[in-house]
């Protein structure tokens, strides 16, 4: 089976900028914040020269920056900032097909400037776009030299007071292996931070020289020279066992409630041809078998490729652990215009669960070679969340799903009402270790199958289009009963995680 049908997409000449809350910065950010202000100098200031004369980013460092080592292993991401300079600075990556590779393009007033070929091997960054170089002050140690991918959808922070109130890009480089676009950007006057800082640097304590170079290939591209391209500063590393490793303070959230009560009056909708969601399956993934070969485990995603959100309210029945189900509709600018009956929510208390799932958001089922079904996942009820980017260039798609005025919460057992989301351009992930994300194989025998992910399968949901709801990735079973195996054959020329996503 081929890959789901691309959606049709229409790129805006501009980014959209939809409501935003201002996130908290990173607290090395904050540290930071300070002497960036200070230092970005005349390129990003009210009086710089016009802007075809400036660099369209500065590679921005502290002159000293102090970070902490625990068990020779130091998490920072050494300062190192982008700041764009008198425009937003905006990439967008699509594919064609699952047998294409990724294009990416830089978008300029004077029209699209194509990275070089094989910039973005996935959505998380650009591949190779950084190259470090930690060179120990103290004789005898050893240099680190690292090439690092660069994403340009870090915690954006204001270096300058002219600069627009706020940035319109995601924050994170969110992907799933099958995601199709993606939208990379710095907003003007902003500074984002380049280096991801997950892993650490395999370094101790001591001090260190530290130069960081843009690539040469990004750096012609972006009409940087090398001076622009490059800095050096100071890191002092202190031996610190006790902090927080995570490297960075979380940032709240606060979802939207439902409305305040269960909805009244005629179901329906004011505008029957305004804004829908349309929900998609990609390919079935990380598919394997457990350690005994009695259950195929795989990984699922339903995106929304439509116009509009998908908002789901639940209200909880009185004495019950159920909830009954409503979808509201709104029009291009947010406005309620409608709602209608769709199902329940129930209580999943599984421990790796523990909150309320939508009833019929989705299906998976095993199919035989002649594409009956032999089995189905008794995983039937999901909680909405927009877990994965799979393309950030459709119409209306929501580049920072965190921050508008429609959240998502799961909620807890004491929950009298819930809001579950899934925004335009984002999908909802559930890995294979969730419980009931399987299928019993025991007795089945040898053979093809397909893994079927359905979503919206009895139709109860309101969308664009029903026509595109299902996909299904074909698998082969063999060995004996004590030794089954599984052969997954490849999408495209698709890299395949075998454990990720966010569900």
């Amino acid at each position: 089976m081929g890959p789901p049908p691309r959606p049709t997409v229409v790129r805006p000449t501009s980014g959209k900028v939809p409501p935003l809350r201002r996130s908290l910065l990173a607290a090395a950010s904050l540290a930071l914040a300070a002497p960036l202000l200070a230092s970005v100098g005349p390129a990003a200031t009210a009086e710089s020269p016009k802007a075809a004369e400036v660099a369209p980013i500065t590679l921005w460092a502290p002159s000293h920056v102090t970070a902490y080592a625990y068990r020779k292993r130091t998490w920072t991401d050494l300062g190192l900032r982008l700041i764009a300079n008198g425009a937003p600075f905006e990439l967008w990556s699509d594919r064609p097909s699952y047998n294409d590779p990724i294009q990416t393009v830089w978008r300029t007033s004077g029209g699209d400037v194509p990275l070089p070929a094989g910039s973005m091997s996935d959505f998380s960054g650009l591949d190779r776009f950084m190259s470090i170089t930690v060179d120990p002050k103290k004789r005898g140690e050893d240099t680190l030299r690292m090439t690092k991918k660069g994403c340009l959808n870090g915690y954006s922070e204001r270096v300058r007071v002219d600069a627009p109130a706020r940035s319109p890009y995601p924050v994170g480089c969110w992907y799933n292996a099958y995601s199709l676009g993606s939208v990379q950007g710095i907003q003007t006057g902003w500074a984002t931070p380049v280096l991801n800082q997950s892993r650490p640097l395999r370094i101790g304590p001591g001090e260190y020289s530290v130069t960081a170079t843009i690539k040469r290939a990004y750096a012609t591209v972006f009409g940087l020279t090398a001076e622009q391209a490059t800095r050096t500063f100071d890191l002092t590393v202190t031996d610190e066992s006790g902090i927080d490793r995570a490297g960075a303070a979380g940032r709240p959230s606060k979802p939207v409630a439902p409305a305040a009560h269960r909805p009244t009056g005629p179901t329906g909708r004011a505008d029957e041809g305004g804004p829908e969601p349309d929900l998609q399956a990609l390919p079935a993934w990380g598919i394997s078998l457990n350690r005994k070969g009695t259950y195929l485990r795989f990984s699922a995603t339903v995106w929304n490729a439509g116009d509009s959100p998908l908002v789901v309210d639940g209200f909880r029945r009185d004495g019950e652990d159920e909830m009954d189900a409503y979808q509201y509709f709104f029009d291009a600018d947010g406005n309620q215009t409608g709602y209608q009956p769709v199902g329940a929510m129930e209580w999943d208390p599984r421990p790796s669960h523990s909150h309320w799932h939508f009833e019929d958001f989705a299906r998976y089922s095993l199919l035989d070679a002649g594409k009956t079904e032999v089995s189905r996942s008794k995983k039937e009820a999901f909680c909405l969340a927009n877990t994965d980017s799979v393309d950030l260039t459709v119409p209306a798609a929501d580049w920072r799903p965190e921050n508008t005025d429609l959240s998502t919460s799961c909620g807890d057992y004491s929950s009298l009402s819930i809001r579950e989301v899934l925004v335009s351009g984002w999908g909802d992930t559930y890995t294979q270790y969730r419980a009931g994300q399987s299928f019993p194989i025991k007795d089945l025998p040898n053979g093809t199958y397909y893994v079927a992910v359905n979503a919206n399968p009895e139709h109860n949901l309101v969308e664009s289009s029903t026509d595109n709801n299902m996909s299904l990735r074909r698998i082969k079973l063999s060995g004996p009963p004590a030794h089954r195996k599984v052969t997954v054959p490849q999408v495209g020329i698709i890299a395949e995680e075998g454990y990720g996503g966010q569900g």
